[in-house]
């Protein structure tokens, strides 16, 4: 009985022998499983994050090579753009002032074109034109020699000694010069030839203008009714048909009607021949 109780307990130990070992290796086996993935999970984090930095790294190094590229791109670009502005701009004041320039050589061409088309109908109003009167010393000039001009026309004052003329006389005398008796347009005119008119023999005598009496109106020698009215408060002829301006007097007071026989002296009035402007 007892060798079977020894070996009971022999058996005994060894199971729980047997148990202590399976229970060790089992520890074992999980320690030893989890070292494992230990060492299989660290060293795989650690060679991919300097990987994933790299390539962070890589693509923000070629984005800012693109960028600067595009703004070296950029800079050259406008840089050539304005240097073509300033170029375009340059060439267009050049064609502005070229464009001024022909603007003024045209005004000038038809200044000129104007004067020679008036020279040309002076010059076709007399049956022979007077060349040493218009341009003495071979140089043309506004008026014939002894004319005086005022605006764009010449005035002849006749002042030579008696005997003087009639209205119709006077009127002859200045047809014949390719003028006619002096029309007055404005009272700048009027206080010209007031001036220019001197006094001579006596208070009576004056100088002929080219406005008769038709018809009850008072009519210029080119056919336009007188609006202007420069008259005397008293009439030295009332029955008078013609007109005197009497030297020496209010030019805005100084004509007077006078009879057509009666001799004096006058004033002839035709274009210039060029024009001074």
């Amino acid at each position: 009985w007892r060798k079977k109780y020894v070996i009971l307990l022999l058996l005994l130990k060894k199971e729980n022998l047997v148990q202590k070992v399976e229970k060790e290796e089992t520890i074992y086996s999980e320690v030893k499983h989890g070292k494992t993935e230990v060492v299989l999970t660290e060293p795989t984090e650690a060679v991919l994050r300097p990987h994933l930095l790299r390539v962070c790294l890589m693509i923000l190094f070629f984005l800012l090579v693109g960028s600067i590229a595009a703004i070296i791109y950029i800079g050259v670009e406008m840089k050539k753009q304005q240097a073509d502005l300033r170029t375009l701009t340059a060439v267009n004041q050049q064609l502005m002032v070229e464009k001024r320039t022909l603007q003024n050589q045209t005004q000038e061409l038809n200044r000129t074109r104007e004067n020679l088309n008036r020279m040309l109908g002076v010059i076709l109003t007399f049956d022979n034109f007077p060349v040493k009167d218009f341009c003495p010393n071979k140089k043309s000039q506004p008026c014939p020699t002894g004319w005086v001009q005022f605006e764009t026309k010449c005035f002849l004052f006749y002042d030579e000694n008696p005997p003087w003329k009639s209205w119709d006389q006077s009127r002859k005398f200045c047809q014949n010069k390719a003028a006619d008796l002096v029309v007055v347009d404005n009272l700048q005119e009027q206080e010209f030839i007031s001036n220019k008119a001197r006094f001579y023999f006596d208070s009576y005598h004056g100088f002929w203008l080219g406005l008769e009496k038709v018809n009850n109106d008072w009519v210029w020698v080119d056919g336009r009714n007188d609006t202007l009215r420069f008259w005397m408060e008293e009439n030295f002829d009332p029955m008078g048909l013609h007109v005197l301006l009497i030297p020496g007097r209010d030019p805005k007071e100084n004509w007077t009607p006078s009879d057509p026989v009666f001799l004096n002296k006058f004033i002839c009035e035709r274009d210039v021949l060029i024009s001074s402007s």
